[in-house]
């Protein structure tokens, strides 16, 4: 059986697993991090969202095999050391906020969040509707007004501490 190499929330990993297996299991199934969660498979809802490298994905659609033993990736329980604290930035302006409800959504919403933060503040600017119109997590609680101001003030909290 192949294996594979790659950086999980700062720590090398090996699996054994074929090219083919979607990295989404492999983090829940074999690695047991639980915090991707899967909801359609498909790529479409967007509650696997994490890390590769610093941009937000889909790990229910990147096979395995297409990871490089460079490859960084994040996941909401490795959030936080991107930020040296207890909680990131936008992990907190989640709790100030008041977001959540059923909480499912909630970790890849906020990986999401942070990597459209990361990308206005590379170019200079705030976050714009059009940023947060672009997000396209699904949550079926539909706490979607908390979920805009809470990136927002994560955003803005984000830019404070750099």
């Amino acid at each position: 059986m192949p294996e594979h190499t790659f950086r999980l929330n700062g720590e090398q990993v090996t699996v054994e697993v074929p090219d083919d297996v979607r990295l989404l299991w492999v983090l829940r199934d074999i690695l047991g991090v639980t915090g991707p969660k899967y909801g359609c498979g498909i790529n479409v809802c967007k509650a696997c969202t994490s890390h590769v490298n610093g941009k937000a994905v889909n790990p229910c659609a990147i096979p395995v095999g297409n990871l490089r033993p460079t490859d960084e990736v994040t996941t909401i329980e490795g959030l936080a050391a991107t930020a040296d604290g207890d909680l990131h930035p936008m992990q907190q302006a989640w709790l100030d906020h008041d977001v959540a409800q059923c909480g499912y959504c909630q970790p890849g919403q906020i990986m999401a969040a942070v990597a459209v933060a990361r990308r206005a503040a590379e170019e200079g600017r705030d976050i714009t509707d059009a940023d947060l119109d672009g997000i396209r997590n699904i949550c079926r609680c539909g706490t979607y007004f908390r979920i805009r101001e809470a990136i927002r003030a994560g955003a803005a909290a984000m830019k404070a501490a750099q």
